[in-house]
């Protein structure tokens, strides 16, 4: 059976909240790294968090797009998570205990330069899941 639709029908949150979020995210990324000495405090925190709904957005979309799909898809895009998960938790778990034996440089090593990890497990354990079950 092919699942596959047109990228114009995905759900209206996932199509317009993704591309809001990377845009928001890489320029407040790049604006507060190329503005140490600019507001401090709350304002700054403010400032970091303006992507947050749109990611919210993004998520509320791509929840509704695995609800929208069969069982199949639902079970492939399930066996990528079982496998992101537990390897995203050995990532932390290893870089917790190499901090605790050597403090790590914050400038390679912090939560903003793991997390595209976290997707690389999930696509890693995508590819696997489709290839068992021999899905497009």
């Amino acid at each position: 059976m092919d699942n596959r639709r047109p990228l114009r029908s995905l759900h209206p949150m996932l199509l317009w909240g993704f591309p809001l979020w990377a845009g928001t995210y890489f320029a407040v990324r790049v604006w507060l790294e190329g503005n140490p000495g600019g507001p401090e405090g709350m304002s700054r925190i403010l400032v970091a968090l303006l992507p947050l709904p749109f990611f919210l957005v993004m998520l509320f979309g791509l929840v509704t797009e695995v609800r929208r799909m069969d069982e199949m898809h639902r079970r492939i895009q399930f066996e990528a998570l079982a496998v992101a998960f537990p390897v995203t938790l050995v990532l932390i778990m290893t870089l917790g205990l190499v901090e605790v034996a050597q403090p790590l440089d914050a400038r390679n090593w912090s939560f903003r330069h793991i997390w595209p990890f976290l997707v690389l497990a999930y696509s890693i354990g995508l590819a696997f899941a489709m290839r068992r079950y021999h899905a497009e």
